[in-house]
């Protein structure tokens, strides 16, 4: 419940902020929870007051937590984290109070906010009207959000698939590849995941409908383990992973294969940590390599969203989701990206619907 003080027009909120910057595995100890005032009206002109009510918790915000990261002069979502400051995550809100037009008292909006109980957007950025059609607002959180954004634009439009393809996805029990797996079987391909544990590969193929899976922690040679699960070879590795796992798929793969990469959540915690895929299979299989982000195919939204919805309706698609709730549980989920502990997308309800 939301902490008011003896103004009916301000309340505490409670955020999260970095102790100090994250150069490695995230700990409990880089974490505080401040409380400040906060102002519930008369917000500047152009500026929305929002109640987040659930916030997205995501890998990619550990290399925004470090002192410096090539990734965070790149994208708005990617900027460092100053510490003690609110940190911008996406999520899910009702607006409070606003003065930018097209954003009124009590609607619902998605986009950039904070991992805190209430934030001010400058006019109206990254954020926009929310109608949830019946659906749980969790989902826009995760299926219908970024992480269904990111998976449907990686196979569809980087991948570039065919029916038949055989398909490769790490880290597949994960916000996004759980997703990938999802699409690229109701295409029409051949699916194989890996995860690291028996019950997450259970859930791939006896839940997701994933053709196989395996444990890579059960499997001293990436290599050979593809080679036995793809023995024609891999068309497309949707790579949420890198390090080893991106050299061993390079080396399975077909000629004329296309590698989407996502992201590289081994290499987030360890520096010195590469990926040295064989660049004369990656020249002369004529294999594409292309990273993305879910921000640059905003053109694809109106199409995923339709696509997506119907999927859900249809029940032929299946909404993985970890919610934890108070903003004092964000530090514990986010670290449990990095400790294999979730399946599909995690994300924070900070209040009720």
């Amino acid at each position: 419940m939301p902490n008011y003080s003896s103004s009916s027009m301000e309340a505490l909120n409670k955020y999260i902020a970095i102790t100090s910057h994250v150069q490695a595995w995230p700990e409990e100890s880089h974490f505080e929870v401040k409380t400040e005032p906060f102002l519930l009206s008369s917000p500047a002109p152009g500026d929305v007051i929002i109640k987040n009510l659930y916030v997205s918790v995501d890998p990619y915000q550990l290399n925004r937590m470090k002192s410096f990261s090539s990734s965070q002069g790149t994208s708005n979502f990617a900027t460092g984290i100053e510490i003690g400051q609110p940190i911008a995550a996406y999520g899910v809100g009702r607006v409070v109070a606003s003065s930018y037009p097209g954003l009124d008292k009590d609607d619902l909006v998605s986009g950039l906010i904070t991992w805190g109980e209430y934030c001010v957007v400058k006019n109206g950025n990254m954020i926009t009207k929310l109608d949830p059609s019946g659906f749980p607002l969790s989902r826009y959180v995760g299926i219908l959000g970024f992480s269904g954004l990111t998976a449907y634009a990686g196979f569809f439009e980087i991948c570039k698939p065919k029916k038949g393809d055989k398909v490769f996805v790490s880290a597949a029990s994960g916000s996004v590849g759980n997703l990938v797996g999802q699409y690229a079987k109701l295409f029409g391909c051949y699916v194989v995941g890996c995860a690291g544990s028996q019950a997450k590969i259970d859930l791939l193929k006896e839940k997701l409908g994933f053709d196989d899976a395996f444990n890579y922690k059960d499997e001293p040679d990436l290599g050979s383990a593809l080679k036995k699960y793809f023995p024609e070879g891999i068309d497309i590795y949707f790579d949420n992973v890198g390090a080893e796992m991106l050299e061993a798929a390079v080396a399975n793969m077909n000629l004329f294969g296309r590698v989407a990469m996502c992201g590289v959540i081994a290499e987030y915690t360890d520096a010195g940590k590469r990926a040295a895929p064989n660049m004369l299979d990656v020249v002369y299989k004529r294999i594409r390599m292309q990273g993305f982000l879910a921000g640059d195919h905003y053109n694809l939204y109106a199409d995923f969203l339709s696509k997506t919805s119907d999927y859900l309706r249809e029940g032929s698609i299946v909404p993985l989701e970890e919610i934890s709730k108070g903003v004092e549980s964000i530090p514990a989920a986010f670290i449990g990206l990095f400790r294999g502990s979730n399946v599909g997308k995690a994300m924070v309800q900070i209040f009720d619907d």
